[in-house]
Parts: C-alpha cells; structure tokens; sequence
C-alpha cells in the first residue's frame, strides 16, 4: 500500500518466502493469531452489532478517552475495534489469485487489492512478472525490485530474516541498522538502508511504546527527502506493518491539527490493503504510543547538546535550569505503581523479606527461585530483572539481603549464573542497618546448601573488590564470583563527583566481558534509589558510547516501569546528568569512547 504524506510515500508488503505450516503456534488473547509461520491467517470477525461512528481525539483529552476505554479490561478498546470494517468491499483481488500469482503469497487470505497493489515492469514480456504481494506496486522476482522502480532508500523489517549480505551493519537497544548496495544490470548503484526493530515480542505488543518512537525518529532522520517509498514489512503486511504506520500518520496529525482519528485512519488504509492492524492488542498499543508522545514528547539528546541543556544561556536565570531538571523528574510520578502486579511479594509470608514494603518486585519480571522441596513461598525473592542497553534482563536489582534472606540472595545468584555483584551501600549508615554482611571476612561461611570462601579482597580508590569461590553441596564445580562494593556514595546525598561512577560501570564492564555476560546483581538497601541509578548510568552511558545519544528521562522512566521507585531523588535524577557530562568532558575527543 501506498500512503501519499508531505515527507515521503510508503510501501507495505508482506515478505515473499513461502509461509511453513507451524502446528504450535500460539493464540492471542482474543482469539487471534497473530502473524506466525502459518498456512493461513485468521481473519477478524466483524462485531455482531454493525459499524459504529467514531469521533476525532483532540490531544488534550486523549489520556482520559484512553483510561475510559481501557475500563473493564479494555471493554471499549475492543469494541471499537471490532467496529472497524475489515477491508474494502468493492475490492478485486483478481491478480493475486491468479493460479500463476499464488504461490507468491505468504497467507493466502492476506492478498493485495488490484486497485492499490504494486505493479512492476514485466519481465521478458512474461504477463505475471509484474506481481509481488505488495499494496501500491507489485514485484514478483526479486524482492528488491520494486525498491529500485520506485527508487525507496529505506526498507524497515519488524521480525528477524536477513537474505543478504550487507555493507554495513550496527546493533542498537531496539534496532539494527544496515546499509545494503543494490544494482540493477548497468544502472547505477543505489545505497539503501534497512532499519530492522528487534523489540517486538513473538506474541502481543511491545512491553512499552518508547522503543517503537525512537525507532520511527531514526526512521524519518534517515531517509532522506527526495527519496521514494518507505518499504514496510513484517510477516503477512498487516498487523505490525499497520501499527507502524498508524503510529507515524497520527503522529503527524497531532501535529498538524492537535487531534488524532484512529479509527477512521484505520479504516481507511484497510481499503488499500485488508486486515492492517490485525489485533485489538496492536489497536490499543497505538493509542498507548500515541499518548506516551504527547505526554513526554521527544527528550532525547545529541552528546553535543548536553551542556546546553545543563547549563544557562546568559539570558536564562541559573535556577532555571535545575527547574528544568524537576519538571523531568516530576513527570517521572506519572509512572503509575502497578500494586496489582505484586501479588506475590504482597503476600504475607514475602512481606517479611522486604527491608522497604513500598518496594516490591513485579510479578511479571521477578527472579524466581527454585522451590525447596515441601516449603511454599521458598521460590520468592525481593529482586527484580532489568533490561540493559542490549540485552534484555541484563541486571538483577535487588535489595541489601536481611539475616533471614541471605540463603536467598546466594541460593540467586548460583541459580542464575551471576559472576558480578554490584554492592552500593555499606552495611551500617548512620548506626543503622543498611545489609547484612552477607560474605565471610576470611574463610568461608555456608548458607544452606552454598558455601562462600572469600579469596582476596583489594580497595582501589573507592571501590573494594572481593572474590569468592562460591559451592553447592550438590555440585563440586565452584564458582568465582566478584563483588565491587563501591564506597564512594555518602550516608546523605550523591557522590560529589562522577569520575568514582564512571570507573565502577568500567570495571564492571570489563570483568563481565570476562565471564559471558550473565546477569548483574546490583543493590543497595532497597534495592532502587542507588541500585537505579547505577542501573540507568550504565545504559545511558552504553548508548552514548554506541550511539552518541542520550535519553536520562526514557531510561530513568523505563527502570521504573520494571521496579517502583528506580532511581528516588531529584538528586539521583539529576547525577545522573552529571555523570554523563563529567563522562563527556573526560572524553571530550569523541572518538576516544565510541
């Protein structure tokens, strides 16, 4: 399909290799098959009770017309989407199933209309050739011909299939990035870019909407203005390649016309190619996407621009500045604390493993422990996994252990394989507890059925580093185990400096290099105010590192989406910021760090 916009036209088209029958994939929530290895994709029903009329959001209502709709587990949100008209009724579909066409197509009920399909030049006069499942043009050789014919310089791919081999590639924290030299006979060559989103889960929608923006701003930096299509794809051309687009043409209509019409948008590009947007899940992700860029907008950085953003023009007042910093961080107490989705640490038996009860792991990304045989509850520890900047639960974040949870903290730790622990608090504050000393001076102590034998123990600057040799009555093979135990954070307050942060992420870092990447315990005493600091501080710096950019606010925000209260304080808030520029300045040749 093609979408005629100010800035660029955009193709959607379904991959041509041939759909492989998949017994075992799984339903959607709603009874949907979303686009999978199948012979057939499952089409949606219409509601029983006939079209409905939507109206035009203006943007300033479109949080509480989403809190309405997501009433009654997302009731209403369903509703409306199955108002939504299935396709155009008036559409032919004559070439796609033409006997010589249909083995072209991936799903043989997700086929281009005659009136909107691609069409391509034939090929040796042959009257088929010019066929691809493809909606605005149509190809039926090369998969990249109608790249070439309509001069595109972007291909984006929502799910993971490379065919060739390419020029250029680089990772980033949702996306790859690749460049690919296409050439046709004697035509001059043409360099085109392919942005692939790796961040969509096999089943459902991404966990947050953030992603899917960042992605979609490199998308329109990257393709230039007099270039052609946009060449959008997932598996059948529907359901993420319909979310994709949605998400861009609202988006622009937000601000154009401070409103967005989903519904009718949807309905109308399913006149030019059926079932885009294939789920009421994908429906309501839009929305959710939509409101994220409304409610934060764009807040990421150049490196370059840090400092101004930090410091004050001369005709800014200095105190603006640090009000700049609290409305960020105020807008961070939006995040709503999920309580329904901490059942398990709410209950009484847990509770009593938390050193703060307003800190509590989620359900849905907790550490689970092995069960003690005949002992309920012996699976639950007050931990939660973090995503790192590429690779999903990068971090364990943790509280200090207590006396009692200690046997839990290493029965962890061998359970999933870490090789660091990450310790940023001391173990008494102010005269109080902050945690239990859960390693042995010298020797070695036992907790249950693992034995800790502390090796060495070195202080450099602020940092103690400490190798255990850890065991299990059940396996003879140890396991080093190091600890940096970072001193540099005061009783009261944030390090006075950045420098001691920056050498930790370094020295961590490396040793996980070292030992195969397996997961980081971080903690301090509860588990979120310094452990997500550290946390954020590794990410952001990781992605300045990669990419020369910066997001505190995204980064911070999507910590607290997977553990409540990450990052605590204006304080932290802002030291984050401070790291990162005394990171910059110590760097300022920015090929030293890329």
């Amino acid at each position: 399909m093609m979408l005629r916009k100010s800035f660029s036209r955009i193709t959607w088209f379904r991959k041509h290799r041939k759909a492989v029958v998949n017994s075992s994939d799984k339903k959607m929530p709603n009874g949907i098959l979303e686009e999978q290895e199948q012979q057939r994709v499952m089409l949606l029903r219409r509601s029983p009770s006939g079209p409905k009329k939507y109206f035009p959001i203006p943007v300033e209502h479109l949080e509480e017309e989403i809190r309405i709709r997501a009433a009654d587990d997302g009731k209403l949100f369903r509703e409306e989407f199955n108002s939504l008209p299935p396709g155009y009724m008036q559409g032919t579909l004559e070439m796609a199933n033409k006997e010589e066409n249909r083995e072209k197509n991936r799903y043989p009920n997700i086929l281009p209309y005659d009136h909107s399909r691609v069409v391509l030049t034939q090929t040796d006069g042959a009257p088929c050739t010019d066929y691809i499942n493809a909606s605005y043009i149509d190809v039926s050789k090369n998969f990249f011909k109608c790249i070439l014919l309509k001069k595109s310089n972007t291909l984006l791919e929502a799910e993971f299939c490379w065919a060739l081999r390419y020029c250029k590639d680089h990772r980033e924290s949702h996306c790859t990035s690749s460049k690919v030299q296409v050439s046709e006979g004697c035509k001059a060559p043409r360099l085109v870019t392919q942005l692939h989103f790796t961040s969509w889960p096999d089943f459902g929608v991404p966990f947050t909407p953030i992603g899917m923006l960042k992605f979609l701003k490199k998308v329109k930096s990257l393709n230039p203005t007099h270039a052609g299509p946009i060449v959008v794809h997932c598996s059948a051309g529907v359901g993420r390649t319909g979310t994709f687009v949605v998400i861009d043409a609202m988006i622009d209509m937000m601000h154009a016309e401070q409103k967005i019409d989903i519904f009718d948008f949807v309905a109308r590009i399913r006149n030019q190619r059926p079932q885009m947007v294939q789920t009421d899940m994908q429906y309501s992700f839009i929305y959710q996407a939509l409101l994220e860029y409304y409610l934060y907008g764009d807040t990421e950085l150049d490196v370059s621009s840090l400092e101004k953003h930090l410091q004050p023009s001369q005709n800014t007042a200095p105190n603006l500045v640090k009000i700049g910093l609290e409305e960020e961080f105020k807008k961070l107490t939006n995040v709503r604390i999920m309580k329904e989705n901490m059942r398990t640490g709410n209950l009484p038996a847990n509770m009593k493993k938390a050193r703060v009860i307003q800190i509590i792991p989620y359900d849905f990304n907790r550490v689970i422990l092995s069960m003690k045989r005949g002992q309920e509850y012996t699976d639950y520890i007050n931990a939660s996994f973090i995503d790192g900047y590429r690779q999903k639960d990068y971090f364990i974040a943790t509280q200090g252990p207590l006396p009692h949870t200690v046997e839990d903290f290493w029965r962890m730790v061998w359970e999933w394989k870490c090789h660091t622990i990450v310790m940023l608090t001391e173990v008494l504050e102010r005269e109080q507890e902050k945690c239990f000393q859960y390693w042995p001076s010298e020797g070695s102590v036992t907790y249950g059925e693992i034995t800790i034998e502390i090796k060495s123990d070195l202080l450099a600057d602020a940092i103690s580093v400490r190798d255990f040799l850890i065991t299990h009555s059940q396996d003879k093979q140890g396991r080093l185990v190091r600890q940096f135990h970072f001193h540099g954070w005061p009783e009261i307050g944030i390090p006075a400096e950045g420098k001691g942060m920056i050498d930790l992420i370094a020295a961590v870092q490396k040793q996980q290099q070292q030992t195969g990447n397996h997961p980081i315990t971080v903690h301090c005493s509860a588990g979120a105010g310094r452990t997500g600091t550290f946390i954020a501080l590794s990410n952001i710096l990781e992605r300045v590192k990669a990419e020369g950019l910066l997001d505190v606010f995204q980064a911070v925000k999507s910590l607290r989406l997977q553990r409540p209260h990450m990052v605590q304080t204006l304080e932290q808030y802002e030291f984050c910021y401070k790291v990162v520029q005394d990171f910059i300045d110590i760097f300022s040749d920015y090929a030293n760090f890329k």
